[in-house]
């Protein structure tokens, strides 16, 4: 085995890690190396998405059944986990969209924020952080503010100039956006499902797709195989009962068209300081030269 890295992805709210990536942590985790998930606010605004979970006991303790989910998840997955601690800032609706909350962790300071994402950087030492990009994956203010302090960490946890309250400086040698929801993976999968004799979910997103929109597969550097792992994704999901309804499209294609037809999890390298050469298929590709130099 290769000697242990640590990789560190940090997600909006949890469940997001479990949609979001989840068959590559597991996997790292398999192959012996460390792995943290951040989840930045607690999911307090979101609503309950599977109708068995809608319940009266469920809705008064939404905060406290979100955090044992996520608990759940986290152990399904091996991984390590941490809370930032911020509120979520919920899904504003309507036109104009109204003001978010005060206090919410999209209108806290960026500075704030940073810091503490700074402050478990320095802690946990991550070579690679994965998280969202400058769309947050789809627009909640939440994803894009995700987005924001996760570049603005990865930059600013090696300066010892910068948070010098948060931890002995420690600079991450890689930063990944994910992508995950392509518009030829969907095509991919409807497309199997039909020849199949199958009933598709996508035929109504692959139609209301905006042709002006570029897909994200197009920014894709790194395929991690991980399709050996994608029932430990979907356990992991199921965890989160308030969130994912289990006759949902989530689970609408079997997992052994997923494995045959796309059997790795995606992403975009964004920052490097190692040598690597594109397209990769490891998180860690060149990382491990530069640590055991």
């Amino acid at each position: 085995m290769a000697d242990k890295l640590r990789l560190m992805t940090v997600h909006a709210h949890p469940d997001d890690e479990s949609s979001k990536g989840a068959a590559t942590t597991a996997r790292y985790v398999a192959d012996g190396h460390e792995v943290m998930v951040v989840t930045c606010t607690g999911g307090e605004a979101g609503s309950i998405l599977n109708p068995a979970m809608d319940r009266p006991e469920v809705v008064e303790n939404l905060t406290e059944v979100r955090r044992a989910e996520m608990a759940e998840a986290a152990k399904i997955l091996g991984v390590q986990h941490r809370w930032l601690g911020f509120v979520d800032s919920g899904l504003p609706e309507g036109d104009p969209l109204p003001a978010l909350p005060e206090g919410v962790f999209a209108t806290v300071p960026m500075e704030v924020s940073t810091r503490e994402l700074v402050e478990v950087m320095r802690e946990f030492r991550p070579h690679v952080v994965i998280t969202y990009d400058e769309n947050g994956g789809y627009p909640h203010p939440d994803h894009i503010r995700c987005h924001e302090i996760s570049v603005a960490a990865f930059d600013a946890a090696g300066d010892p100039d910068l948070y010098q309250d948060a931890g002995e400086p420690w600079q991450p040698l890689k930063l990944y956006y994910s992508h995950g929801f392509s518009r030829k993976r969907m095509q991919l999968f409807h497309e199997a499902l039909l020849a199949r004799d199958m009933e598709s979910p996508y035929g109504e997103w692959l139609a209301k797709w905006d042709s002006t929109r570029p897909d994200p597969d197009e920014r894709v550097t790194t395929r991690v195989e991980c399709g050996q792992y994608f029932e430990q994704r979907d356990d992991a999901l199921r965890a989160h009962a308030t969130q994912i309804d289990p006759t949902s499209r989530w689970f609408a294609v079997p997992l052994d068209i997923q494995r045959e037809l796309w059997p790795t999890e995606d992403y975009e390298l964004v920052r490097s300081l190692v040598d690597t050469t594109l397209p990769e298929d490891d998180l860690f590709s060149g990382v491990q030269e530069k640590v055991c130099a």
